[in-house]
């Protein structure tokens, strides 16, 4: 697989991308990164509504606590946990 910035999962932990999220949502504008300041589009604030972003948390995070597990550093945890697909 070619190695690209769309080839990583990009997880956080969910409560804290919900409440960024949140912020956003009742803002109705972008709070934080590039695009501060400028108006929500219809697509993004249903990204936020959350539901695709959770799936990827879910399983990022899931990955992540694995690798640890199975004593992995944190480093290699977060490398691991990133890659898309099974593994």
């Amino acid at each position: 697989m070619a190695n690209g910035k769309y080839n990583n999962r990009r997880w956080s932990v969910p409560n804290k991308r919900a409440k960024a999220y949140a912020a956003d949502r009742r803002a109705k504008v972008h709070t934080y990164g590039p695009k501060e300041g400028k108006e929500l589009t219809d697509y993004e604030a249903g990204i936020r509504s959350g539901y695709l972003q959770a799936q990827s948390d879910s399983a990022g995070l899931y990955k992540y606590k694995k690798a640890l597990a199975e004593g992995k550093s944190k480093k290699e945890a977060r490398e691991i946990s990133q890659r898309k697909g099974r593994g």
